[in-house]
């Protein structure tokens, strides 16, 4: 595609998605240029700051045809933390990005987002448009993230998919991830079409493998591009053979944010 972002700044690079984005990104024609507040394994010039570091988030956005977000903290941390690392982190990273008239940005949000919404009786997918309901502060400041994507687009023209990751790791590791796993081909696949499909604004997209067992439509992923090759089902027999099928009333069953929405937590 002639009007495909080829450099692109990668924030949380040194985490786990960010260390598999390195990896399998760039086969897509991506140049990277890494970011994250710890050294990057392998990468000398990667830039080493806080998201709040307003001239240092600057310098990295120089050149930048597109941002890739998926810096801050990922789970439930106090709420003063979470307010640093991702509201104001994201606050930040989009004034940076609006200022060097970065246009596109693919923003890691995340089924917490939505944790408290109740799964489909009837058993039918969750759509795009659910409503936000956030489990705990972190998924609370996924919604920030989300609903500041929307400002400034609206105020800005500026373009995000954010992306409602589900569980992201090598392969399922509980009979919960059957439903939402992404794998980390299928990550690098609907992140390439975040950053290259049509968009319109803001918009959510849920981020899974092709899961036979999915909880959420992936309809307005596959609008980006987005063709997912992985199917959490190869290993559901031995998952449900050492760990049974999860009955009904279990919160990692019933609600979309699984033992997030567990007072206590």
């Amino acid at each position: 595609m002639a009007n495909r972002p080829r450099r692109v700044l990668l924030t949380g690079a040194a985490g786990r998605i960010g260390t598999s984005l390195r990896e399998l990104l760039p086969g897509y024609g991506y140049q990277l240029r890494s970011f994250d507040r710890l050294p990057v394994p392998g990468e000398p010039d990667a830039v080493v700051a806080d998201l709040r570091e307003a001239g240092a988030l600057a310098a990295a956005m120089d050149g930048v045809d597109a941002v890739v977000h998926a810096a801050g903290i990922a789970g439930e941390a106090p709420f003063a933390d979470i307010m640093a690392a991702n509201v104001e982190g994201t606050y930040q990273l989009y004034e940076a990005a609006r200022a060097a008239g970065v246009r596109r940005i693919v923003y890691a949000s995340s089924n917490h987002a939505v944790g408290f919404t109740e799964r489909p009786a009837d058993g039918g997918r969750v759509p795009d448009s659910t409503p936000q309901r956030p489990d705990t502060y972190y998924g609370l400041s996924k919604c920030f993230g989300e609903n500041l994507a929307s400002l400034y687009a609206d105020r800005h023209g500026m373009e995000t998919v954010s992306l409602r990751i589900g569980s992201f790791a090598p392969e399922p590791r509980s009979v919960r991830m059957l439903a939402t796993w992404l794998s980390p081909g299928d990550c690098a696949r609907l992140v390439h079409a975040a950053l290259t499909g049509p968009v319109a604004g803001h918009t959510v997209a849920y981020g899974i493998s092709g899961n036979t067992r999915a909880w959420w439509d992936l309809t307005s992923a596959r609008a980006l591009g987005y063709q997912p090759l992985d199917d959490a089902e190869v290993f559901a027999a031995g998952l449900i053979a050492k760990l049974g099928e999860l009955p009904a009333d279990d919160p990692e069953f019933r609600y979309l944010g699984g033992r997030f929405t567990q007072a206590g937590r």
